[in-house]
């Protein structure tokens, strides 16, 4: 089943449940999805990779504008966005945890030929293309950094 599929089954079971903030967070799913399908030059079919990428987007424009609502005292819409981001967020893959992260970042290197900071972009295109959707591109900065040091 592919994620639009998904999805189009978990609006109807948020509806007949009445989840008003689920809802919401599947509608915005379904509609970037719709979007990207209509997009100029685009096929019907979309690769698992480009919804990856479309969902975590759209986790971190809910994440920025949950911040921007605290910074503005405005906890109501700030619980909103964060719980969007928490629906949305149960479509990714399981994040990957640290130890893992750094084994991976490591054997990169490795394979690469790394040996200073003038390297951490061929590391960090193979990292993200490794590591899609297991690790944000921060973690995944902050760590290739770290170990490039």
């Amino acid at each position: 089943m592919n994620l639009t599929e998904k999805i189009n089954r978990d609006i109807k079971d948020a509806m007949k449940a009445r989840e008003k903030q689920k809802l919401e967070g599947l509608r915005a799913i379904k509609n970037a999805l719709l979007l990207l399908k209509t997009e100029k030059g685009a096929s019907d079919n979309i690769s698992e990779e480009t919804e990856i990428k479309l969902l975590q987007k759209l986790v971190k424009q809910r994440k920025e504008s949950a911040q921007i609502y605290e910074e503005q005292g405005r906890t109501d819409l700030k619980e909103k966005e964060l719980t969007e981001a928490d629906v949305i967020q149960q479509y990714l893959p399981e994040p990957m945890s640290n130890e893992k992260l750094e084994n991976v970042i490591k054997l990169i290197i490795t394979e690469i030929g790394a040996k200073s900071m003038a390297d951490m972009g061929k590391v960090m295109g193979m990292a993200n293309n490794k590591l899609l959707g297991k690790a944000d591109g921060k973690s995944i900065a902050n760590k290739v950094k770290e170990l490039l040091q």
